[in-house]
């Protein structure tokens, strides 16, 4: 594996991709740490270093923003332009996805010639209306931050005005620049899987998740090594970390083991004679994934259960019935945890119904000549294939809800903070597996292409998308040169204004 990393930096073509693909990223996270126009970022960081301090904090809410931490990066607490990050574009993918299996004219339109690109024309317009409607939500928010669940814990009276003058302009500016850095990041994750490595949107996820990993593991190390002032060191602390560490491993395994695991159904091919060849007669196999629907359903569950009532929180926070409802749909009662794993188990069954059509998959077997060897061709096969199917999915919801449910279970039983438990379970996890899957696969097919091992001498990586990508040609050497001196520019600039501060 290690000749494999070695080899390639002496594939040009890949080599491009890869330096491309780190300088998008650079980008990436600057956003994510600019605040917004109008926005005080002095008081902002004297809020930020008080709530370092409260970290290991096992409240509902401290377990939602450790979850929206994981997702923004940041961006949220430092009320950056990238605040949103690329969720709206993600939440309009799963409309018109969905849209496409539900509504008759959008399945039709998608199946013509040119529709695709129509329903991304659709997409990115849904985007820029979510954007529009959470941007406002959200600078809304920043003229009373205590209102805001993401800054919770925020006083005017401590810490001061957070928007010193909230005039029109102000929200004007500020709206504009947060559904400007999704639409950017939108364009960039879309540069990233043209021209670099790996799909870009969920690569740009995947990078926001892991910049909070670091916070994570200075958390686990103050909670079990360095413990607090006053309290008694625990000689079996340390032994603790260790078996968590093991425990780690065992996950990623386990999440790995089910992404690649497939239901392998025989499918036989009749012989035909056509002119003076022989056509068929031989055996295939259709892969039927353990986990078809990925992360999705747990994304699903997750927008039905936290956000409709963090919203409603902002417009009546003062209600009782909006505070038993924040309560009782939050990680720290038992009601969040059933809900969301029957919704789990819902959208994992619904996405399955509507991607996955076994009655045209039987019609095109027999079509062409195919059929499941003990099964019948036709309505039988169909019928096979769905029970076969609905097994699966049931095993792959199981799985998802003992993963959502894990960075919970740890906090209960040995105290791990949230925000440190992300690292053991929950969708982090899940994105990172497979995003780390895709990028080797893609860089595994450049190595064989051009005659060198890939990472596994025997087997071959499987990642998580069908569709072709990184179909656009590398960016030239011009292009990246430029790239990486204006990153300079800017991170020089940077450096002096902080040392100036």
């Amino acid at each position: 594996m290690i000749s494999a990393f070695a080899n390639c930096l002496k594939v040009p073509e890949l080599r491009q991709r890869i330096f491309f693909t780190l300088a998008i990223i650079v980008v990436v996270r600057l956003g994510a740490a600019v605040t917004l126009p109008g926005v005080d970022s002095i008081n902002l960081q004297k809020y930020v270093d008080a709530s370092l301090e409260a970290q290991n904090a096992t409240s509902g809410a401290a377990a939602i923003n450790a979850l929206l931490t994981m997702f923004s990066g940041g961006g949220l607490q430092n009320c950056a332009i990238f605040a949103l990050g690329i969720m709206p574009y993600i939440s309009a993918s799963i409309m018109l996805q969905l849209g496409t299996a539900v509504i008759p004219q959008l399945g039709k339109l998608s199946r013509e010639d040119g529709g695709r690109q129509k329903i991304t024309q659709y997409t990115r317009i849904v985007t820029i209306i979510l954007a529009l409607f959470q941007g406002f939500m959200l600078v809304r928010s920043l003229e009373n931050p205590s209102t805001n669940p993401f800054l919770s814990g925020y006083s005017v009276e401590e810490f001061g005005p957070l928007v010193p003058d909230p005039d029109f302009w102000f929200y004007l500016v500020a709206v504009t620049t947060i559904v400007g850095g999704t639409m950017l990041l939108m364009w960039l994750g879309e540069q990233v899987t043209e021209r670099g490595i790996g799909n870009g949107i969920s690569l740009i996820i995947a990078i926001n998740i892991i910049s909070a990993l670091p916070g994570a593991l200075v958390i686990l190390w103050n909670t079990y090594l360095k413990p607090a002032e006053g309290m008694e060191f625990n000689p079996f602390d340390p032994a603790l970390l260790v078996l968590l560490i093991v425990f780690l491993v065992a996950v990623v395994a386990a999440v790995i083991a089910i992404t690649e695991a497939q239901r392998r159904i025989t499918i036989q091919y009749a012989k035909r004679v056509v002119g003076r060849k022989v056509y068929g007669g031989q055996t295939q196999y259709m892969p039927l994934k353990v986990n078809y629907s990925g992360v999705m359903p747990i994304i699903f569950a997750q927008a039905i259960v936290v956000f409709p009532a963090q919203i409603l929180g902002m417009v009546a926070r003062n209600a009782d019935w909006t505070q038993s409802l924040q309560f009782h749909l939050s990680p720290a009662s038992w009601v969040y945890y059933v809900v969301s794993a029957l919704l789990i188990f819902f959208f994992s069954y619904f996405w399955v119904a509507t991607m996955f059509q076994p009655t045209q998959i039987a019609d095109d077997l027999k079509k062409n000549g195919g059929y499941i060897p003990g099964v019948r061709p036709g309505k039988p096969t169909a019928d096979f294939l769905d029970f076969t199917m609905g097994r699966l999915t049931f095993a792959g919801a199981l799985f998802l809800t003992l993963i959502y449910a894990l960075p919970a279970a740890l906090n209960y039983v040995m105290g791990v903070p949230y925000l440190a438990g992300q690292l053991f379970g929950g969708t982090s996890i899940l994105i990172l597996v497979g995003v780390v899957l895709d990028i080797m696969r893609q860089i595994e097919t450049h190595l064989l292409q051009k005659n060198y091992d890939g990472f596994l001498r025997k087997g071959k990586i499987r990642g998580r998308f069908e569709r072709k990508q990184a179909s656009g040609q590398a960016a030239s050497s011009r292009t990246l040169i430029t790239l990486w001196v204006t990153i300079a520019i800017l991170s020089i600039f940077g450096m002096v204004a902080y040392l100036a501060n």
